[in-house]
């Protein structure tokens, strides 16, 4: 019936959704690798504006950290997103299959393919 091809091509479409969203958290983390500073000292990745004139070298305090997080900061945090929306579009696909329907299963057998073949 309609009921059953519209459910079939909405888990196929969330399978797609899935992988491309899989994708995307991976070519993000190679963005954020290439972002890092290549000293991971404490002065490095807080990235201290020039001409602060902060406490003595070495003694770390809440007014010595800038305004403004570092670059590598937000792609974490888009990697963060990328990761809930991943999860919760594998779960839904789960309880979509765990429903034991044969079409069910291969629309999202399907769309997982298609979706990393693209």
């Amino acid at each position: 019936s309609a009921g059953m091809v519209l459910s079939v091509l909405v888990i196929l479409l969330l399978s797609v959704l899935y992988e491309a969203v899989k994708m995307g958290k991976a070519v993000l983390l190679r963005r954020a690798l290439l972002a890092l500073p290549r000293s991971l000292s404490q002065e490095a990745l807080t990235e201290p504006q020039e001409g602060d004139s902060g406490p003595a070298q070495g003694s770390p305090s809440l007014m010595s950290f800038p305004i403004s997080f570092p670059r590598w900061f937000w792609f974490h945090v888009g990697q963060t997103l990328f990761h809930v929306v991943q999860v919760v579009l594998g779960y839904m696909v789960m309880l979509a299959v765990m429903s034991y329907n044969a079409w069910i299963f291969l629309g999202a057998i399907a769309g997982s393919t298609l979706g990393y073949f693209m």
